[in-house]
């Protein structure tokens, strides 16, 4: 498979995560029985396994590398920040504001790593 082709993979994937994870936090929001659909439990995980395949093929193509280049370090620091956000806001607050205020997080955390893959600059922020 080319790397323009995976690159469209991957650019694809970061898409459908981003708008699975926004449609998941509105129906948490909503407190809709949605979120205990088994597509809406298993989906995100096969799209996220291909994000993450897709990224880790595009660096080794690349010669481009974590903790070598520094967005790449930044995106991988940004998406540890979105994960452990998202847990939060999708699963893991307590309280409905409480999780606002992590999905309002992970967002900006979503958007840094957007950001930064495509400006390749880390410090946008």
């Amino acid at each position: 498979m080319s790397y323009l082709a995976i690159k469209h993979l991957h650019v694809t994937c970061v898409i459908l995560s981003g708008l699975g994870f926004a449609v998941r936090a509105w129906w948490m929001l909503q407190e809709s029985l949605r979120l205990q659909h088994r597509l809406t439990r298993v989906l995100p995980h096969l799209i996220d396994s291909t994000l993450l395949a897709s990224a880790l093929t595009l660096a080794w193509m690349s010669g481009q590398y974590p903790f070598v280049q520094g967005w790449l370090t930044a995106k991988v620091l940004g998406l540890l920040v979105y994960i452990v956000c998202g847990s939060m806001a999708l699963k893991r607050a307590r309280s409905r504001a409480a999780r606002g205020r992590w999905l309002l997080a992970a967002l900006f955390a979503y958007a840094y790593i957007v950001l930064t893959a495509l400006t390749r600059n880390p410090g946008l922020i």
